[in-house]
């Protein structure tokens, strides 16, 4: 590809809306531009990275025995009414009626939809193991989209399904497909580890995460290096930190005057975070209750929408804690508190500790267990650096990072709903056990991007780049440099090699510094030397550059990126 002939506005300037690494490079590299908030258009240079992705993903899922179809995006509301899942997505999904007043919503994720065609398909055992996938555009409204192509409300997801006749026919599906995302995300070059996850809106026993480490990514991550434990904050387990017993004391009710925040109320009462439960306020499907933590921790909403079946979940408004517990916020407590109250384990360990007495400017301090009666006690908070592994009893690091891939076991969540069976052997109506397994395509294209850039700009792995190789002319007025160039360029593409011409009438460092900032794995820089057969050979990722014979130039071009696409598949 000639580069005169592309549609490429590349843009020196960080734009003012881009937050994170990936954000800022692909808008100044001209892969994408902002439609709206959370879409975007993918200019040729971003679509071709992402049809690399898109084929990567496809050959791993082939290679493992998937079939690919294609579903629609416009899907009736009647299969997700009969899973639940109509009300379950709430306003995330987008929900529109056709001319006949008939309910229907862009596809935000296709289980029902998948189960409904096999269940039209499928009858007999003998047709069973069976795993489907698509690669097709998903909606989803996101009330805060970010980050670019990380969090947005318009995104190309690669959805797979799995159908088998029982749990252990699920494991071995599971293990494949388990195996192919890790294939596939090894041959983008990714730096990936494998969490045990929350299942959320698409419930099942089980799920586990792939996610990419990343500075920006928008989840944590907690992982142990003794025992290899991994798992996303929303789901990783607390182990309760034991504290010595104490007998009771009086319980006392104490002034705290402007000492409604836990930082206050140390410095208040000369004692550490340790020594107080907090107890927050939330609504949950428009019933308010009340969950008690450590001072020092975090609630885990995820952990406290999950045991109470709640769809939304969110911190009460002012006007309700007002209302609730007769006093400002911050001095809540569950001592006589007119809602149910759910304690997190670690609360129950505690001693002769301090909470809000429900009075503006006042606490109780010497509080016991035995002085309310909580709900429910459970593990409600969120893991932090240096916890207690739940698994081996090391001590956890955490880590930001991107979810790039998910993958669940279903069961019959989706098959008991819509009625999907197959007779087995004996000719008896059975469910189909299903697992479910997705890739964001956009948000891999991005991962890559976070973890391969410099501060020139993007450093593609060869397998993803929208060209591997460049070559460029320093003067385009130079017909011996420009002959050169064309022969160089020619001779790339005959031996297969996906090459842009630098042609443009610019100057060197203009045309440098595109080829730095887009990420071009392989530079052959055509100057002053060419009349002597020299050219110089530069990769994207080394600083030194090395002057070679043209010959050699494209024979050593060819060898790296033919070696960089050799991978060595498990099986």
């Amino acid at each position: 590809m000639r580069v005169s002939n592309m549609m490429l506005k590349t843009l020196r300037e960080v734009p003012a809306e881009a937050e994170t690494v990936s954000h800022q490079l692909m808008l100044r590299a001209a892969m994408m531009r902002k439609m709206a908030a959370g879409i975007y258009s993918f200019l040729p240079l971003g679509l071709r990275t992402l049809h690399k992705v898109e084929q990567i993903v496809r050959e791993e899922m082939d290679a493992a025995g998937a079939q690919e179809l294609l579903m629609p995006a416009i899907l009736p509301a009647e299969y997700y009414q009969e899973s639940g899942r109509w009300d379950v997505f709430g306003p995330e999904m987008f929900r529109l009626k056709d001319r006949g007043a008939r309910d229907f919503c862009l596809g935000p994720t296709h289980e029902e939809i998948f189960t409904q065609i096999v269940k039209g398909e499928v009858s007999s055992y003998r047709q069973l193991p069976l795993t489907l996938y698509q690669i097709q555009t998903k909606y989803r409204d996101e009330r805060r989209p970010r980050f670019g192509v990380m969090r947005s409300r318009e995104f190309i997801m690669k959805d797979a399904y799995s159908f088998d006749r029982d749990e252990k026919g699920l494991d071995v599906s599971y293990q494949k497909m388990y195996k192919a995302y890790c294939n596939a995300f090894k041959r983008m070059g990714l730096d990936f580890i494998v969490v045990d996850a929350d299942s959320g809106a698409m419930g099942g026993s089980g799920s586990q995460e792939f996610m990419v480490k990343s500075e920006s990514g928008e989840d944590t991550v907690a992982y142990c290096e003794a025992c290899g434990y991994a798992a996303n904050d929303e789901k990783a387990a607390c182990v309760p930190e034991k504290m010595a017993k104490e007998e009771p004391k009086e319980l006392k009710k104490i002034h705290t005057p402007k000492a409604g925040t836990i930082e206050e109320l140390v410095d208040f009462l000369h004692t550490d975070e340790k020594h107080f439960a907090k107890t927050l306020l939330y609504a949950a499907d428009g019933k308010t209750v009340a969950v008690m933590v450590r001072g020092d921790r975090e609630v885990n909403e995820t952990k406290l929408a999950n045991l109470l079946g709640a769809n939304e979940l969110a911190l009460a408004e002012a006007d309700v804690v007002v209302e609730v517990t007769g006093a400002r916020v911050g001095f809540a407590g569950p001592i006589g508190l007119p809602v149910p109250v759910y304690c997190d384990l670690e609360v129950a360990e505690m001693s002769n500790f301090i909470v809000g007495a429900n009075e503006s400017d006042y606490h109780y301090e010497n509080v016991n267990m035995k002085d309310f009666t909580p709900e429910v006690i459970a593990d409600l908070r969120t893991i932090t650096e240096g916890d207690v592994c739940p698994r081996c009893g090391k001590p956890v690091s955490t880590t930001r990072g991107v979810e790039v891939g998910h993958i669940f076991k279903l069961g019959t969540k989706y098959t008991e709903a819509l009625d999907c069976t197959y007779l087995d052997e004996n000719g008896a109506a059975t469910k189909i056990v299903m697992g479910c397994y997705g890739i964001g395509i956009n948000r891999t294209l991005a991962a890559v991007i976070e973890q391969n850039n410099d501060e020139n700009g993007i450093i593609w792995p060869v397998s993803v780049a929208p060209y591997q190789a460049v070559v460029v002319p320093v003067n385009g007025t130079n017909e011996e440099q420009m002959a050169l160039a064309e022969d160089i360029y020619k001779k790339l593409q005959k031996n297969g090699i996906e090459v842009l011409l630098d042609d443009r009438n610019e100057r060197p460092g203009v045309k440098f510094k595109d080829a730095d900032l887009i990420g071009i794995p392989v530079r052959i820089t055509v100057g002053k030397k060419a009349s002597e057969g020299i050219v110089e050979y530069k990769l994207r990722q080394e600083e030194a550059a090395t002057d070679l014979a043209i010959e050699e130039a494209i024979k050593e071009a060819c060898a790296y990126i033919q070696t960089a696409l050799q991978f060595e598949r498990e099986e």
